[in-house]
């Protein structure tokens, strides 16, 4: 300062924001700024005699003195020098120091000058940052889940311990790992698109599912959420994400999906996957003017077995003869168990009656041969039908239909044959057309009834409700079955008019039941998928309650799972607008549809009713009981009631009573009943345990 205006240059100092001062080489005060007052808490005139050491402790002390010697020795300006200080009223503060030599005239050291700014508050922040991001580390190496954090081409830069147990590899050996260590290549391309989709958006991704190779060659499952990590700047810097092992919820929905669409006993392909298959088939055929067989085969006396020797021995049978059908059959060929004794098979390039005779002469031999039953050897036959693409039938139906003639025919005609289906097979068609011509009029003539099945609450013993049922009893036909004449009914549209009777008249028998003082019940109504479609069914669900006078809260309209999930978002509307009457909704037949375990949260509905089919694997097939016990949460997660039909032994009911299921309904309770029979059961049945 030998040449300057020093009166400026103070002027200048003095209005600057931070600190400034100046020392002698011992480090007392000989200058400073008004700043400097409020961060130590002299006056200034206090401040011209205080020395370094009246406001430092002694390990502070020593650090300035250390960093001001550093300063003198080199002759170099110091940059941030860092240290605490201690206010004349005795608080402390952080400060942070930037200093220079004095030079005399002659170029010798005679102090100090410098800025200082209080740092306190920032300090006190970066340590709490730094808490902060401690606990952080902490909960993110302690937490289940997979953590990571990966640079912009994709190499680990951060893993907890979850991270090396999903992948098998050790913490160190995963830093600077990229995906293509741990996927397949066309895994890796996926995943390469999914982080360059996240960094081209900016948009997170969530619960993405890939399959991974661990260090050890195993595969697995993992499920991630990948956001962008950004600087201060906004610039993307690499990506952070969770993952999870999905690897065992990934193997139950495998299992779930093939207990959908096969036969839980024979694990054969179900009705359900043989129509879609069968219908490519027709589109394939047609577009390459191929032919193919279809053949229907019906057991031979399979009832009297499953009546005299019991359910299990029905069941080894089932299964023996899926064996022997895959043992005869091609790979190519698909089989399918319709239901009971039923089979049906689709033989692909089998085009010619002659060749498709062969082949039916074999798979009867096959099924001809004895079989085992408690040490006794039984002999069980086919009775088969055989249509064949496109000379008997162009759509499934009709094939379908065909195939169902022809196995008729070789029944008529002394069984353990085949029949090809011809012109004359035709009567039967004509037969069963018969049902339609009778059915017109089986409501004017008073020929359709309803009996009800009971349902029991597993968890007081009480009845709860009751299913009506239709029943029909012909003059010429005699009584004849629900699956004779409700499909007949469905496709003739003549359900519209019964599903309106039906509806009538159970909710007039339920007002009938509360007025001779038995216990208030709800009373179900099945639903087909042509009423669902009807314009008319809302109105004649609210005129059938204002005709009964019967609380909509007792009424519950079941519908089959297939029937909703033909035609989703209508059938959602519908449902809507039906519970806006007040009455409740049940999915019957559940579980034999995958597609409804990942569609049902959608559905307005109450309740669910298992399917029969699963019910009576269980409890001997564990992997029917790992299922069914799976539906089961399902429904107390939805806190939907859930229903087990076709409850028939004790075994399956202490099954469904152990796990979580509501309510049962099934022949081991109550077969279906006449109206009286079930006003008796209701006053003489006392809650308790069965």
């Amino acid at each position: 300062m030998v040449t300057a205006d020093l009166s400026e240059y103070y002027a200048v100092v003095n209005n600057i924001q931070d600190g400034y001062f100046e020392t002698d080489l011992a480090g007392t005060f000989t200058y400073t700024n008004a700043v400097i007052s409020e961060i130590y808490g002299y006056s200034r005139e206090e401040l011209t005699s205080v020395n370094y050491r009246q406001y430092t402790d002694p390990v502070n002390g020593k650090k300035a003195f250390k960093a001001f010697n550093k300063i003198y020795r080199s002759r170099a300006p110091g940059r941030l020098i860092n240290y605490e200080i201690i206010r004349k009223d005795g608080t402390r503060r952080q400060v942070e120091i930037a200093a220079s030599l004095i030079l005399g005239k002659s170029g010798e050291p005679v102090g100090f000058r410098g800025t200082v700014r209080d740092v306190t508050v920032r300090k006190q922040m970066e340590e709490r940052l730094q808490r902060s991001e401690e606990r952080y580390r902490t909960i993110i190496e302690n937490i289940e889940d997979a953590y990571f954090e990966v640079d912009l081409k994709g190499k680990f830069t951060f893993v907890n311990e979850a991270v090396s147990k999903n992948l098998g590899y050790y913490h160190d050996e995963l830093i600077g790992m990229d995906h293509r260590h741990y996927a397949e290549e066309s895994t890796a391309r996926e995943l390469f698109a999914l982080f360059n989709r996240v960094y081209r958006t900016g948009v997170p991704v969530k619960a993405y599912s890939f399959e991974l190779s661990r260090k050890d060659g195993r595969k697995g499952f993992c499920e991630i959420s990948v956001t962008l990590i950004k600087d201060k700047q906004g610039k993307p810097t690499g990506f952070r994400g969770i993952a999870r092992d999905v690897t065992e919820r990934k193997r139950f929905e495998e299992r779930i999906r093939h207990l959908a669409t096969h036969d839980t006993l024979t694990g054969l392909i179900n009705s359900f996957m043989f129509r879609e298959l069968l219908q490519e088939n027709i589109e394939y055929a047609h577009r390459y003017q191929k032919q193919f067989a279809l053949f229907f085969m019906d057991l031979d006396g399979f009832k009297i077995i499953n009546d005299t020797l019991g359910h299990e021995a029905g069941d080894q049978v089932l299964i023996e003869c899926a064996a022997r059908l895959r043992r005869v059959l091609r790979a190519s060929d698909s089989i399918a168990r319709l239901g009971g004794d039923e089979f049906v098979m689709l033989l692909r390039d089998v085009g010619e009656v002659e060749k498709a005779a062969a082949l039916a002469e074999k798979i009867l031999a096959v099924i001809r041969e004895p079989i085992d039953l408690g040490g006794s050897e039984y002999v069980i036959t086919g009775s088969m039908g055989i249509s064949i693409y496109p000379r008997d039938g162009e759509d499934l139906h009709t094939l379908m239909k065909t195939a169902d003639l022809a196995m008729y025919s070789a029944k008529e005609k002394g069984k353990n044959n085949f029949q090809v289906f011809s012109p004359e097979v035709k009567p039967l068609l004509h037969e069963k057309n018969l049902f339609s011509e009778f059915l017109r009029f089986a409501l004017e003539r008073d020929e359709l009834f309803l009996e009800y099945q009971p349902k029991l609450n597993l968890k007081t013993d009480a009845i709860s409700g009751v299913e009506a049922l239709l029943r029909w009893r012909n003059p010429t036909l005699g009584l004849v079955t629900p699956l004779q004449f409700i499909p007949v009914a469905e496709s003739t549209g003549q359900i519209i008019p019964i599903g309106r009777w039906v509806l009538e008249k159970a909710c007039k028998q339920n007002v009938a039941w509360q007025r001779q003082g038995l216990p208030r019940i709800s009373v179900s109504v099945n639903i087909s998928q042509r009423q669902l479609l009807d314009e008319r069914l809302i109105g004649d669900v609210e005129e059938a309650l204002a005709e009964s006078g019967m609380d909509p809260e007792l009424l519950e309209l079941e519908i089959a799972e297939r029937t909703v999930l033909s035609n989703l978002p209508r059938t959602i509307d519908v449902l809507k607008r039906i519970k806006d009457t007040g009455v409740k909704l049940a999915v019957d037949d559940f579980g034999s549809g995958y597609s409804t375990l990942s569609q049902i949260r959608f559905f307005p509905i109450d309740s669910f009713k298992v399917d029969r089919s699963l019910i009576s694997s269980a409890p001997a097939n564990e992997i029917s009981k790992v299922v069914i016990q799976a539906i089961f949460e399902i429904g107390k997660l939805l806190e939907l009631t859930v229903v087990s039909e076709g409850v028939e032994t004790p075994e399956q009911l202490d099954f469904v009573r152990d796990s979580s299921c509501d309510m049962m309904q099934g022949f081991y309770f109550a077969k279906p009943l006449s109206p009286d029979n079930v006003a008796r059961l209701l006053k003489e049945h006392e809650p308790r345990p069965l």
